[in-house]
């Protein structure tokens, strides 16, 4: 725990990438602007794409997160950013603009700003979207950790207030690392500093329907997944449902546990690095069997995801993922593959708030070296 003068706002030195500003490593750029992003909903097959490329570009992404531009907060990022000690500089003008210029119904739309859809030039239904995280840089030295009412774990416990509670959080520099600096009492002199992991929460493709979802519950289409363990070099699966993919991706997080319990985590805007390539539909089922939604693989780690409004079922669901993956890679028995989950897996909850609960499996590929692939 680390004491400083309650009045001053101490932020890390981290470059603010306005749009355009800054490094560009990937192959082709994609700003967030009012016409590459959609605000409370996700792509359908009906949108047309804001970026067509070839499978294995990589592209750079701007993202937005939704903290500081909600109407709770007075759709006005730069007054509430600025109200926190924020240099205006250092609040981003694409946040500002799409506040301006877009609006939603918070009684019917989800609060998450997703740029894209991008459209990977071949992709198929039945095929698998293979998005390799390559690179995630804040574009803020700062985030929002909020609870609203009637979300979150505890509802009917928390908030405490009438209102709702957003926790405005600075991104300090400890040595070499970076982490959040969350106040222990409102205006106190203590913090508690915690480490940053950057990940996108929202990573899909479109579904086939011609209404766009809500942004918030995941689902096959993946979307809201807000797993963790998709940082940095991490690869995300989704099977493809309409012609082109329509890729987008959001929710931008710099760190969050798994449960999400309060709502939202440490949410604050990133650039993001990604590739994108296609596993055609053959090769797929070769290598994983049926995916039916979000895998992950990360950290070596094999991670099937389970998903369900009771989380209890999306436990189920995640197991028999699982055990699906196990038996179609490697060929177990499935009462091995059963035995093995139980002695060798650890089963996380990915988040308890986003209307559908997430579970997801940890399976270690090097536990099955001396397995030849089924």
């Amino acid at each position: 725990m680390t004491t400083r003068d309650a009045a001053e706002l101490v932020l890390a030195d981290l470059p603010v990438l306005q749009r355009g500003e800054g490094e560009i490593p990937g192959d082709t750029y994609l700003p967030a602007t009012p016409e590459t992003v959609l605000w409370g909903r996700l792509p359908c097959r009906a949108d047309a794409p804001v970026l067509s490329i070839p499978a294995g570009t990589t592209v750079t992404i701007d993202t937005v997160s939704h903290e500081g531009i909600l109407e709770d907060q007075g759709k006005d990022p730069l007054a509430y950013f600025t109200g926190h000690g924020v240099p205006a500089s250092a609040v981003l003008d694409d946040a500002i603009e799409i506040a301006a210029a877009l609006s939603r119904d918070p009684a019917a739309d989800g609060p998450h700003v997703v740029t894209g859809p991008i459209l990977i030039e071949g992709a198929q239904p039945g095929d698998l979207l293979r998005i390799t995280v390559e690179r995630l840089v804040p574009r803020v030295p700062y985030g929002v950790i909020s609870n609203r009412h009637g979300k979150g774990a505890l509802v009917g416990e928390l908030p405490r207030g009438a209102g709702n509670v957003s926790v405005f959080t600075p991104v300090e520099r400890r040595a070499d690392a970076l982490v959040g600096a969350l106040p222990v009492t409102e205006g106190g002199q203590r913090i508690v500093a915690f480490p940053l992991a950057p990940f996108l929460g929202t990573m899909g493709v479109a579904v086939a329907a011609d209404e766009r979802p809500h942004s918030v519950p995941p689902g096959a289409h993946g979307g809201n997944i807000d797993v963790n363990l998709l940082v940095e070099g991490a690869v995300l699966y989704l099977p493809v449902q309409v012609e082109g993919a329509l890729a987008y991706v959001g929710d931008p997080h710099f760190a969050q546990g798994d449960g999400e319990v309060a709502l939202t985590a440490l949410e604050a805007s990133l650039r993001a690095t990604l590739r994108f390539d296609v596993v055609p539909a053959a090769q797929a089922r070769d290598e994983f069997g049926e995916v039916a939604g979000p895998l992950i693989r990360a950290a070596g780690y094999l991670v099937p995801t389970g998903l369900d409004p009771d989380l209890n079922e999306a436990m189920r669901a995640c197991v028999r993922a699982a055990i699906a993956l196990i038996r179609a890679r490697w060929g177990l028995d499935e009462h091995l593959a059963y035995a093995y989950l139980s002695a060798a897996c650890d089963f996380d909850i990915s988040q308890v708030v986003d209307i559908v609960c997430g579970v997801h499996a940890r399976i270690r590929e090097s536990d099955f070296a001396e397995v030849s692939r089924g």
